[in-house]
């Protein structure tokens, strides 16, 4: 064969035959693949989005039970006997 159309010739349908089979391997077998993946990974992005605005709530939650826990602890350790005059009257 290859004395009759040469070696370019040959090659270059070997080449063809090559490209072909690697496109139709390509599009038969990764692109499935590829698709899937990028739908788990599309679905894996959602998911992190979601814990990381629960993590952001939940940052925030605790601040503020923290916050009035202070608060608390602040009315508790404060507390003194009040020694004003109630609505203007005079006590003795």
């Amino acid at each position: 064969m290859v004395n009759k159309y040469g070696f370019p010739i040959v090659s270059a349908v070997g080449m063809g035959y090559f490209i072909f089979y690697v496109w139709t391997w390509v599009t038969t077998e990764i692109k499935p693949v590829l698709s899937e993946a990028s739908g788990v990974l599309i679905a894996l992005i959602d998911r992190v989005r979601m814990l990381d605005n629960d993590l952001i709530r939940l940052n925030q939650k605790i601040n503020i039970v923290l916050m009035l826990r202070e608060i608390k602890d602040d009315k508790e350790n404060n507390k003194t006997v009040d020694t004003k005059p109630i609505n203007g009257s005079t006590r003795q």
